[in-house]
Order: structure tokens, then C-alpha cells, then sequence
């Protein structure tokens, strides 16, 4: 495991602050040998770190606030509408209006419903969307920590969300609120499965579950060597954040809006809010686990590769919303256990014979298991299309009549008209 001192944000803040150690700052600070005496290295360390975590939160709220109007801008040029356009040039200040008014807006709590859980349900919904973020690299050098295990570690975390959304279910006192809390925590851990399973074909690839060690093995990317393991994981991890079209537990227009139906005011905007986090993080795991992370984009700052294709994954979720209708919950479940499943045992299979014959891949073989992965792919979509396509024809079955054709007033009985002359 990589020494916190690896990483760039808090090696420049702790070797400003803490006096000159020539095996941690190299050269000491801007400040010469920082700005604190000797023995309060404890302190420096202290006060980088709480930086580091504070400006990476103030950071994604940012990043939220822009998704938040990108996604409206873009769902209106899709929509052929304008979207935003009142707050702000170019409606740039509308985000900032929604959570004036969320924050103002009354906050009502059930009187049937367990006060303590009602209250903690938005707080256990957004700690661990914002507890990802601390294993996911940046850039190169640019991470809060590099675990040896951070691969495990946003599975681990990243459950956390089904307690969440079962715990505000349950704690609103309402019947509504209870049977989508348990439909959805269904779903999530139905598509959480094929999730995680996607993920041992990247973990026999790289050989290590660090995520900077996934990065650094992807001579070729991820997503073109693995393109089943790159479906699954994208399709469930859009799921995994309720996103369209796989939103239907909150849907209004199916259980007025699931477990969220109680909750007002800012414990509503903390679920919106982690909602929106959840998807910047998964847009970023899908970006380090598939897309080379930093790597590829020479000579833009690798920070800056990163954010482009963080901003390229959104935008195709983006699109989804703006095409995809939203699915009954029924073919959702299906579609997890009778598609994504299927699909992640077929790449485990064939990523471990690949693994087995090339344990140490030249980047000449990782190409080559890339098109063998690619013909397992469409065959495997082909097939899997073919067999889970409908082929119940219910006009043949007599379910449907023919089509009647409206002709002239004259033409109906006189009984079919309302009666006599």
C-alpha cells in the first residue's frame, strides 16, 4: 500500500507547513522549511488533511451544482425545449435557487414515523457517497489514499445505500414509502451481484485490487478488452443510482415517490444530493476501472484527461434519461437475473481461460484477448437478444381483435346509435 505521502495534494499542503524533513519534502515548501516549528509535524498533518477532505467535498458539491444544470441544459436541447434560462445568464444560477428554496421549505416529519431513524436515513444516504471519493484517482499523484484494497473497498461502501433507502422506508411510517423501500433495495442488491462479478475479470487483469495499480495495467483499456465485463458493470452501476430507466421506484407515478414520499425540505435535498454524487462517483470508477483513468491523453494534465471523460460518461447517462423510457419493475428484475447474471458468468469464464494461458500480458496479447472478448460479446448478445425477446404473438392468440374499420353513420345497427327513430 502506497504511503499517504504518495499522494500530491497532501505532500505539497503537510511539507508547506511542517518544518523541512528532507525523506518527505524534497526541497521543502513555498515557505522554505514551512510554517510551523519542530515537534508540530502532528499538527501539519492534521490540518493538510482536513484540507485535503474539505476542499474535495467543496469540490463534488460543485461538480453536483454543474451536473445539475448540465443535465437540465441538455435535457432540453434533446427535448427540443431551451431548459434554464431565467437565474443567471444561461440559467447558470437555477441549482443555486433549488437549494435556497429546498433549504427555506418547510420540514415536516410523520407523526407515526421514528423520529431518530427518519433523521438519519438522508445522513447514512449521503456519507457513503461521498466516502468513495477517497480511494478514486484523480490524476497521477492526485488521491486522498491509495488502499491495496480499494477496489473492495468501494463495493464495501458503496452497499451502504440499501441501508439507507430501507431504513427511510421503514422510519416514515408509511405503507407507500415501506413497499418501494423494500422494492428497491430488491433491485439494488439484484444488479449489485452481476456488479461485482463484472469486476473479477479487471482484478485477474490487473492483479491487485489498488486502484492506481488497475490504472496503471491498463496499457490498453479496460472497456476494449473487457467489453462484457464494461456492459454489465455500466448497465448495473446506472442501475445502482437509480437513474433512468431504472427508476421506477421513485417514480411518482407509480408509488407516489417511493421512499422519499415523507421527507421535505433539506432531508429530501440530502437524498437528491447524494443521488447526484452517487452518479459523479460512478461515472469516475466507470472512468478508472475501464477507461484508462488518467492515462491516454497525452499532453493534457492528467487531471484534466480524467475530468474529460468523467464528463463523457455523464453526458451518455444524460442521453439515456433523454431516450429510454422508464421500464416496469418487473422487466428490471428480469433483465438482472435473466441478462446481466448470465452475461458476467460467460466473462468469467472467458477472462479466466484468457488469464490462464497469458498470466503476464504483453500488450500484443492483451490485444488479442480483446478480440476474442469481443466475439464472445456479440455472440453472447445475439444469443441472449434471441432467447429473451418476446415471442408470444397475442393477434395469432385471439387476444386482440382485428382492426374494424369506421366506415359512414348509415353503416352501424340503429341500436348501436342510441336507440329508435
Amino acid at each position: 500500500m502506497s504511503s499517504i505521502y504518495d499522494s500530491a495534494l497532501f505532500r505539497n499542503l503537510y511539507c508547506n507547513l511542517a518544518e523541512y524533513n528532507e525523506g518527505r519534502c524534497a526541497g521543502g515548501g513555498w515557505f522554505g522549511d514551512g510554517l510551523l516549528p519542530a515537534g508540530f509535524e502532528w499538527l501539519a498533518f492534521a490540518i493538510a488533511g482536513l484540507l485535503v477532505i474539505a476542499g474535495l467535498v467543496q469540490g463534488i458539491l460543485t461538480v453536483v451544482l454543474v451536473l445539475i444544470w448540465s443535465e437540465r441544459r441538455l435535457l432540453g436541447r434533446f427535448q427540443g425545449r431551451t431548459g434554464p434560462n431565467r437565474w443567471g445568464p444561461y440559467g447558470l444560477f437555477t441549482p443555486l435557487a433549488d437549494a435556497v428554496k429546498t433549504l427555506f421549505k418547510e420540514d415536516v416529519v410523520p407523526k407515526d414515523a421514528d423520529r431518530l431513524l427518519f433523521n438519519m436515513a438522508p445522513i447514512m444516504m449521503v456519507a457513503p457517497a461521498l466516502l468513495v471519493f477517497a480511494v478514486i484517482p484523480l490524476g497521477a499523484g492526485t488521491f486522498l489514499t491509495d488502499l491495496n484494497v480499494g477496489l473492495l473497498f468501494i463495493v464495501a461502501v458503496g452497499g451502504g445505500n440499501v441501508l439507507a433507502i430501507l431504513t427511510a422506508g421503514w422510519a416514515s411510517g408509511n405503507r407507500y414509502s415501506m413497499f418501494s423501500a423494500v422494492r428497491s433495495v430488491a433491485m439494488l442488491i439484484s444488479y449489485e451481484i452481476p456488479m461485482v462479478i463484472s469486476l473479477v475479470g479487471v482484478l485477474m487483469l490487473a492483479g491487485s485490487l489498488s486502484l492506481v495499480a488497475i490504472v496503471d495495467a491498463q496499457r490498453v483499456p479496460f472497456a476494449i478488452v473487457q467489453p462484457l465485463g464494461f456492459f454489465v458493470f455500466v448497465v448495473a452501476a446506472v442501475a445502482e443510482v437509480n437513474r433512468t430507466p431504472f427508476d421506477v421506484a421513485e417514480a411518482e407515478s407509480e408509488l407516489v415517490a417511493g421512499y422519499l414520499t415523507e421527507y421535505s425540505s433539506m432531508k429530501f435535498g440530502l437524498f437528491y444530493l447524494a443521488e447526484f454524487i452517487a452518479t459523479i462517483a460512478s461515472a469516475a470508477i466507470i472512468t478508472v476501472l475501464f477507461l484508462g483513468g488518467w492515462r491516454g491523453i497525452d499532453p493534457v494534465p492528467s487531471q484534466v484527461g480524467f475530468l474529460l471523460k468523467v464528463v463523457g460518461v455523464l453526458f451518455v447517462i444524460i442521453w439515456w434519461r433523454a431516450t429510454w423510457p422508464r421500464l416496469r419493475i418487473d422487466q428490471i428484475m428480469a433483465f438482472a437475473w435473466k441478462a446481466l447474471f448470465e452475461l458476467t458468468l460467460i466473462n468469467l469464464v472467458a477472462s479466466g481461460i484468457l488469464v490462464l494461458i497469458w498470466p503476464e500480458q504483453t500488450t500484443d496479447q492483451l490485444w488479442i484477448m480483446a478480440g476474442v472478448n469481443w466475439a464472445v460479446f456479440i455472440s453472447s448478445m445475439l444469443i441472449f437478444g434471441w432467447v429473451l425477446a418476446p415471442k408470444h404473438d397475442r393477434r395469432a392468440a385471439g387476444n386482440i381483435p382485428p382492426a374494424v374499420t369506421l366506415a359512414g353513420p348509415g353503416s352501424f345497427p340503429r341500436s348501436s346509435q342510441g336507440g329508435g327513430a
